[in-house]
């Protein structure tokens, strides 16, 4: 699967108290599966890299892609044994920021659950801050 086919969808989710934690950026057990399997078979990638690029009716949109290596300003989330590494420009956006893979019987996406959001587009891939 390349990672041009990988599918990314946010949600703003009510304003919650960000609490200190570990990590700028939390996987559910789902995403965690979801990168452990897109990565098996892959040695050539130490895990999954998070970005942020403009795009959309509404600003911004997260790219996903794989990762050789982690780049000098990366903030790394190393969770149940996978690595996700996060783009310097979307560190602020994803603070605080669920990261969850869903599945239905039409599609299967990785959805940011993000308190930060302050509006998103009809479809649901662009949003602003």
């Amino acid at each position: 699967m390349s990672a041009s086919m990988v599918r990314a969808t946010v949600r703003a989710v009510g304003k919650r108290k960000i609490l200190a934690t570990r990590a700028a950026l939390t996987l559910t057990p789902a995403a965690v599966n979801k990168i452990r399997t897109l990565l098996h078979n892959k040695p050539e990638y130490i895990g999954m890299k998070v970005g942020v690029r403009t795009r959309g009716c509404n600003g911004l949109t997260y790219t996903l892609d794989y990762a050789k290596e982690k780049e000098k300003a990366d903030e790394e989330v190393l969770q149940d044994g996978v690595r996700v590494f996060i783009e310097k420009k979307a560190q602020l956006t994803l603070l605080g920021t669920e990261m969850d893979f869903v599945e239905s019987k039409l599609s299967s996406e990785f959805v940011f659950n993000n308190p930060n959001i302050k509006g998103t587009c009809g479809c649901g891939e662009s949003f602003n801050i």
